[in-house]
């Protein structure tokens, strides 16, 4: 499989590394295994003579014209995290070229793959319009925002949806490129993710929850500490607005512009965090940790962990 990586002046670090690791142990590895495996040819390419990291190294690409036709071109973080910086790279004739080149690979049937920050760029090409993605958990609300003909998933990991690939904050980037793996060995991503030392996750954290959104918004905030002082009781949604001074309705509109949650959602994932802290570190059984988040029985909680994080109590108190 030809692979192409795209890197993009301050292209970020860390996840430029990741997904060239991941693939580079893939591999490596791969002569262990009984089966024959894929082989993963990977060419870093650039759209302008010189890229440079976010840390300032000078990368050893290739020109974007001169790279192998690709079968899959991966799209790194750019190394811009906060709003302000990030439009304006956002701007840049860069971002325009890229888009230009992603569109025309689009067109051809090639798959593309975008993780962190490089899911604006993507996005910003237009290619994710009216497909479901995911992105970088901190900007949410600015993807939200710009880009409101995607269907942003912001609760997963790593979003398939057509020919595209999306992937959350940072190190989603090892996500991704093991997703990728996975699709072509199954058996071979396996052992890249031991290798690597590296758990495989459905969401954005171990307990689904932004905690940087959250208390970025004082209503949110308030909002967060009330249903946590009161999450062995159940949730009302009268008392907590009417605990908070305000209405039902603002309350749950709060909720939707800055996390994209409904109260019910939001109080099930403080309910998964709880669960799962209890049940990492110490020894209660699960009728006993369901009535502390705010169950009546072990049940509804059983279901619950399995339907947001695709585990069992067994793996999860593993």
């Amino acid at each position: 499989m030809n692979i192409t990586v795209l890197a993009l002046e301050s292209v970020f670090d860390t996840g430029l590394a990741a997904v060239l690791d991941a693939f580079t142990t893939a591999n490596e590895l791969a002569p262990m295994l009984a089966a024959p495996q894929p082989q993963f040819h990977v060419t870093l390419a650039g759209l302008r003579p010189v890229v440079r990291s976010a840390q300032g190294l000078v990368l050893p690409i290739v020109p974007w014209s001169s790279a192998p036709a690709p079968d899959l071109v991966i799209l790194p973080a750019i190394g811009h995290k906060m709003p302000a910086p990030l439009q304006a790279a956002l701007a840049s004739s860069e971002v325009a070229d890229a888009g230009a080149v992603l569109r025309g690979m689009a067109g051809q049937g090639v798959r593309i793959a975008a993780a962190c920050i490089g899911t604006f760029v993507l996005a910003e090409s237009g290619l994710l319009d009216g497909e479901e993605a995911t992105t970088t958990w901190w900007l949410t609300p600015l993807f939200r925002q710009r880009y409101p003909a995607v269907h942003l998933d912001a609760q997963r990991m790593v979003v398939a949806s057509g020919q595209f690939i999306t992937a959350g904050a940072a190190l989603g980037h090892l996500d991704m490129a093991l997703d990728l793996i996975r699709q072509a060995s199954p058996e071979l991503a396996a052992m890249v993710a031991r290798y690597l030392v590296v758990d495989s996750r459905p969401a954005q954290s171990a307990y689904v929850i932004s905690d940087h959104l959250a208390h970025a918004d004082p209503l949110i905030a308030n909002f967060d500490r009330w249903v946590r002082q009161h999450l062995a009781q159940g949730f009302n949604l009268e008392a907590a607005a009417a605990a908070l001074a305000t209405s039902k309705r603002t309350l749950a509109r709060r909720l939707q512009e800055v996390l994209g949650k409904t109260p019910v959602n939001y109080v099930q994932d403080l309910r998964v965090e709880r669960a799962v802290h209890l049940l990492k570190t110490s020894g209660q059984n699960i009728d006993r940790i369901a009535e502390q988040v705010g169950y009546r029985d072990g049940v509804t909680l059983r279901t619950l962990l399995r339907r947001k994080l695709g585990k069992g109590l067994r793996e999860i108190r593993n």
